[in-house]
């Protein structure tokens, strides 16, 4: 079972990776991080003639690491009751992949198992919620499977190691990837 981390954070260590670390101890895992990336927004050109043009940054490099992978955890703070925007941006431009006459993304992401880690400090229990519908939506669209999600409170550094409930969804999650196949 490989997995791979898109931890969507602009903090190195911050709050959402060492909740996204909590999900993932002691497993094998390969960690992408967007901040140290170069993605591009998408031009939305699908409806003009030649369609979408090529774009060079690192994009399809992360795409094709995603494709190798079985297990992809969505790491993200709620950055204004959404994804990061660094997180928006690489899952934006899957409208271009999907759309790539070189290869199949469908096909690519096709029955990965998906998990969603979020950290915030504005209620992100109850806030975060419509960004898990959106991601749920977002995987239902790619033919991807949504595990499951943890929600932490965080917004100082270090501050999500005090939210147990928290914590111990992250050990249930952990487990989980340790049971599958």
């Amino acid at each position: 079972m490989k997995i791979l981390t898109l931890l969507g954070s602009s903090r190195k260590n911050g709050n959402t990776e060492q909740l996204a670390d909590r999900v993932t101890t002691g497993l094998s895992v390969t960690t992408l991080r967007l901040k140290e990336t170069r993605i591009l927004p998408i031009d939305d050109l699908r409806h003009e003639p030649g369609g979408f043009q090529r774009v060079d940054d690192d994009y399809d490099k992360c795409v094709k690491q995603m494709a190798e992978h079985d297990v992809i955890l969505f790491a993200t703070p709620l950055y204004w009751y959404g994804m990061s925007g660094r997180m928006k941006n690489f899952v934006d431009r899957w409208s271009q992949s999907l759309r790539d006459p070189d290869w199949s993304f469908r096909e690519a992401v096709r029955g990965k198992q998906a998990l969603v880690v979020l950290t915030g400090g504005d209620s992100p229990g109850m806030k975060g919620l419509p960004l898990i519908q959106q991601f749920h939506w977002i995987f239902d669209f790619v033919g991807m499977t949504f595990l499951d999600y943890v929600i932490g409170t965080g917004n100082k550094p270090g501050e999500i190691l005090h939210d147990d409930a928290a914590l111990a969804k992250a050990q249930s999650l952990n487990h989980l990837l340790r049971t599958l196949k």
